[in-house]
C-alpha cells in the first residue's frame, strides 16, 4: 500500500494506492543513502575547516607562548631615582614666637632638603664581556640617574651604572656586574621587517612586570619632528609609561625594537607605538661600551625639503631630495665640492626622498667611511666621491664658519603684495639666517631683499646660487624697508 497526496477544491486529501513497492523501496534506499553520504561530506568538510581554523590558532598560541618564554628573561625592569637638591628654612618655629627680647640674633643658614624622584622603565640583556653585563635602554630612563637598579625576570636585582647615553637616538647603556649565568637576547635584522609582520612589546608598563602585548608592524620608516637621526618601526602592540627600552621581537624570538614612545592625547596606548630599529642600535652598543659615547658620521650641509616654488625656480623637474642650502666650512661636503643649492638625490646607494632621509642615511654610516654621494645640479645629475667626518657640532656650538649662512627664497606675487616690496627692489630674498653664523654677525635678517651680489643684479634664485658659487667673497646690496645696505661677506 502507497499513499499519494492530491488537491481537491483548495483541500488536500490523501489516498491509499495499492501499487508495488519494490521498486520504490529501493529508490528510497538509495536517496536516503545518497543524503547521508552529502550530509557526511559537508560535516566532513566543515570539521575539517573548523579543525584547520583551530589548528591554525593554536599554532599562533603557541607561537606567542615560546616566544615568550624565551624573550621574558631577557627583559629587564630599570628602576632609577635622581636626587634632587633645594634649599628650605631652618628657623626654629619657637624662636619666631618665644624670642626673648634681648637675646642675641642667630644668622640662620639655609637648610639643604633632599628629594628622591623616582622613575621606572625597562632595558634589554644585550651582551657581556667577563663579569660585566650590559643593558640597553632608552636615553630619558636613565638620563640624569643617581642610582640604577636592574631587576630580572626571576628576581634577581642588581645595582648598575650607566655607560654612557645618546640623545639624539635616545638610546643609553648601563652595565653591573655579575658572575652568575645571565641570559643575553638575540638581536634581529630590522632591515627584514614587512608591514603586517606579528609583533610582541615586552616590558614594564606602568610598573606591571613582565607584561606582554601583541600586535602588528604597523608602519615603518616613521619619522617625528625633531628626531633626523632615526627612524622608528610602528606598532599597534600596546605599549605604555614604563614600556620605554623594552623590546620589540618577531615570532623567532629576536629583538628587531626598542620601545621608546607612543602617539596618545590622553598618554594612555591608542595602538600608536614606535621602537627604534634594532639595527639602528647595533652600532651605538659598541660605541658605548668602547668609548661611552656615539660618534656619528657629520656630512657638514644645513638643508630641507623641496617645496613647489623651490622645484620651479630651480628646474628640479619634481624631482625628490635634500635642497642645500648652506654647507659647513672645511666639512665633507665643503671639501668634497658640494655647493649651495645643490640637490642629494643618493647617499652610499640609497635614494633620498628629503631632509630627514639624508639626516639619517648619514647617521647610519661610520666616522671615516668613504661614500659616494649623487647630486643634481644645473639640469644634470652627477656623482661625487667623499669621506665622512665625526659629528661635533654638539659639542662644538657653531664654531665652525657656514657658507653663505643664509637661506634664499624667490619673491612671488602675494609675497611681494604682502610685504609692499618694490618691483626694482629685487626678485629674491633672504629666508632665514643662521644663528652665530657670519651672515648673523654682520646683521642680515630675513626678509631682507637681495638686489644684487658683486655688482650683478639677482634675476631669480637660481641666478641667486650661480653667484654664490662663482666667488668666495660676496659683495650684497640688500633693501631693507626702502633702504640699500652694503655687507661683505668671506667664505
Amino acid at each position: 500500500m502507497s499513499y499519494s497526496i492530491c488537491m481537491k477544491n483548495d483541500a488536500i486529501e490523501l489516498k491509499a494506492v495499492a501499487i508495488d513497492n519494490r521498486p520504490r523501496r529501493i529508490a528510497k534506499v538509495i536517496t536516503v543513502a545518497a543524503f547521508l553520504l552529502a550530509s557526511l561530506f559537508v560535516f566532513t568538510a566543515t570539521s575539517g575547516a573548523q579543525s584547520s581554523s583551530r589548528s591554525a590558532a593554536l599554532s599562533l598560541q603557541n607561537a606567542f607562548r615560546e616566544v615568550s618564554a624565551e624573550v621574558l628573561p631577557v627583559v629587564v625592569q630599570v628602576n632609577t631615582v635622581n636626587v634632587i637638591e633645594r634649599q628650605g628654612s631652618s628657623i626654629n618655629p619657637f624662636d619666631f614666637f618665644f624670642r626673648f627680647p634681648n637675646s642675641p640674633e642667630r644668622e640662620e643658614e639655609p637648610e639643604v632638603q633632599e628629594y628622591r624622584q623616582q622613575g621606572l622603565g625597562s632595558g634589554v640583556l644585550v651582551e657581556r664581556r667577563g663579569h660585566t653585563v650590559y643593558v640597553l635602554t632608552n636615553n630619558h630612563v636613565v638620563q640624569d640617574a643617581d642610582e640604577i637598579e636592574v631587576n630580572l625576570n626571576d628576581g634577581r636585582s642588581y645595582t648598575a651604572e650607566l655607560v654612557g647615553g645618546d640623545p639624539l637616538r635616545d638610546l643609553a647603556l648601563v652595565s653591573f656586574e655579575s658572575k652568575e649565568d645571565i641570559p643575553l637576547a638575540r638581536l634581529g635584522d630590522s632591515d627584514e621587517v614587512w608591514v603586517g609582520d606579528w609583533a610582541l612589546a615586552i616590558g614594564n608598563p606602568l610598573g606591571f612586570e613582565s607584561t606582554v602585548t601583541a600586535g602588528i608592524i604597523s608602519a615603518k620608516g616613521r619619522h617625528t619632528d625633531g628626531q633626523a637621526f632615526t627612524d622608528y618601526l610602528q606598532t599597534d602592540a600596546s605599549i605604555n609609561r614604563g614600556n620605554s627600552g623594552g623590546a620589540l621581537v618577531n615570532l623567532d624570538g629576536e629583538v628587531i625594537g626598542i620601545n621608546t614612545f607612543i602617539a596618545s592625547n590622553s598618554g594612555g596606548n591608542i595602538g600608536l607605538g614606535f621602537a627604534i630599529p634594532i639595527n639602528n642600535a647595533r652600532q651605538a652598543i659598541d660605541d658605548f661600551i668602547e668609548t661611552g659615547m656615539v660618534q656619528y658620521a657629520w656630512l657638514g650641509v644645513n638643508m630641507g625639503d623641496v617645496n613647489d616654488n623651490l622645484s620651479d625656480e630651480m628646474d628640479l623637474d619634481g624631482r625628490d631630495g635634500a635642497f642645500i642650502f648652506n654647507v659647513y666650512g672645511d666639512s665633507p661636503a665643503m671639501n668634497a665640492g658640494i655647493h649651495p643649492g645643490d640637490l642629494i638625490i643618493r647617499v652610499g646607494g640609497k635614494s633620498i626622498k628629503n631632509s630627514d632621509d639624508l639626516s639619517s642615511a648619514v647617521a647610519s654610516l661610520s666616522p671615516g667611511q668613504t661614500v659616494s654621494v649623487g647630486l643634481f645640479r644645473d639640469g644634470r645629475t652627477m656623482n661625487i666621491s667623499l669621506t665622512l667626518a665625526v659629528r661635533t657640532i654638539e659639542t662644538d656650538g657653531m664654531k665652525t664658519t657656514i657658507w653663505p649662512g643664509f637661506s634664499a627664497v624667490p619673491i612671488t606675487s602675494e609675497l611681494r603684495e604682502q610685504m609692499r616690496i618694490p618691483r626694482n627692489a629685487g626678485d629674491v630674498l633672504i629666508g632665514g639666517v643662521v644663528q652665530d653664523s657670519a651672515a648673523a654677525a654682520l646683521g642680515l635678517r630675513s626678509g631682507d631683499v637681495i638686489k644684487s651680489i658683486n655688482r650683478r643684479n639677482v634675476k631669480d634664485l637660481q641666478h641667486f646660487y650661480e653667484l654664490v658659487n662663482s666667488e668666495d667673497r660676496l659683495e650684497l646690496k640688500i633693501v631693507r624697508q626702502g633702504h640699500e645696505l652694503e655687507y661683505i661677506l668671506n667664505k
